[in-house]
């Protein structure tokens, strides 16, 4: 099932113009939510969402409330009558059918997809988990880069050349060869009691579960957060480096070239998150 403009209806009956500017221009924006009884932090996805269509000068509906877009999903959800309680939902939001590279129209509709999650909670995956640095293309820093658009082009070839050479995941510079992000999710870097993450303004996109993760370090007796700019010469000189995504949560890397690495600060995180999200 989908939910296409408030319209519940089977997948395989679901129809969108050949025309669609999101196909065509990739002028769209999505959200990825994690849903356990309920969506997980959705005030932090409803504002990115709103953030985002103001970035792409979309007109934003006047029905476009937290409430409303809420009950797009839970709508859904419950038309898929599944046992499940926990569902990856994707929220795209792509202007309407006009034009070339300038929109005839700035009106907007929308797309909700759901597909079931086997684990309700975050898991501490403890399989090997390689990474190395994708070189090959690099990211610009500027507002369009923080946001989740339907560009994803550079993320696409960074996992196929993941993949090809046998790494679980990259990690990605931008143009002042400063890492970024991964793949997936944003970065961490551990060191003694020192949390280092790439500022918003190097070009990493502004991600729930970082946000989350920001405030859990921020009011630790332990632990110290920076937001700097990351040298890929601090991988090695680390103690533990970890990459979060709001569907799998933390997942802690454990080799990067000869490094191995800890993963003690990410198996508490993940226990405080799923205390906060109401799962033991």
């Amino acid at each position: 099932m989908l939910n296409l403009n408030g319209l519940i209806i089977e997948k395989d009956q679901a129809s969108i113009s050949t025309e669609n500017r999101g196909l065509a221009f990739g002028d769209s924006v999505f959200e990825t939510v994690r849903v356990y009884n309920k969506p997980l932090f959705w005030e932090s996805h409803y504002f990115r969402l709103m953030s985002s269509m103001r970035i792409l000068r979309m007109e934003i509906p006047m029905n476009f409330t937290l409430e409303f877009l809420e009950n797009q999903i839970i709508d859904l959800l419950k038309a898929m009558n599944t046992s499940s309680k926990s569902y990856r939902v994707k929220l795209t939001v792509f202007r309407s059918v006009g034009g070339f590279y300038t929109p005839e129209s700035n009106e907007v509709k929308y797309m909700i997809t759901a597909k079931p999650l086997m684990d309700d909670n975050y898991i501490i995956n403890k399989n090997e988990y390689e990474v190395e640095l994708f070189k090959d293309y690099l990211i610009s820093p500027s507002l369009l880069s923080t946001i989740k658009t339907n560009n994803k082009v550079l993320n696409v070839v960074g996992s196929i050349f993941a993949k090809e050479n046998n790494y679980q995941n990259c990690l990605i510079l931008n143009t002042n060869k400063k890492i970024v992000e991964a793949l997936n999710g944003n970065v961490f870097l551990v060191k003694n009691n020192i949390v280092k993450t790439p500022p918003i303004s190097d070009g990493c996109l502004k991600g729930i579960l970082r946000e989350q993760v920001i405030k859990i370090i921020s009011n630790s007796e332990h632990y110290m957060l920076e937001e700097a700019s990351i040298s890929p010469f601090e991988l090695q000189k680390a103690d533990e480096i970890f990459i979060t995504n709001v569907i799998q949560g933390i997942r802690f890397v454990t080799k990067y070239r000869k490094k191995i690495y800890l993963n003690k600060l990410s198996n508490e995180l993940t226990n405080k998150l799923n205390a906060k999200i109401g799962v033991n």
